[in-house]
């Protein structure tokens, strides 16, 4: 009997991070998630540990995997979509 094996779900949504992020790095300024994703907040921040944010997750993956200057690679579609392939591989495991 054949067992089914399904995909963890947390390298599902690391991988889908990822793609997501060289999506929006690449996209028109003028496009309000790229401006939602570069945006800073005005006033004064709250009290206490700063809250995590999408992107410290993101860069949290990228540095797992060994990923360096990641705001540069990102510009260049092939050489993200490699990154992203690699990702892929190594987060898939045995």
């Amino acid at each position: 009997m054949t067992k089914y094996k399904a995909p963890d779900i947390v390298n599902v949504i690391k991988i889908r991070r990822l793609e997501w992020l060289g999506h929006v790095v690449r996209m028109n300024e003028t496009r309000s998630v790229k401006k939602i994703f570069e945006g800073k907040l005005e006033g004064r921040r709250g009290r206490g540990r700063p809250r995590r944010r999408w992107i410290n997750d993101v860069e949290d993956d990228l540095r797992e995997l060994g990923v360096k200057r990641w705001r540069i690679k990102v510009l260049e579609r092939e050489e993200w979509a490699s990154i992203i392939k690699e990702a892929k591989a190594k987060l898939k495991g045995p």
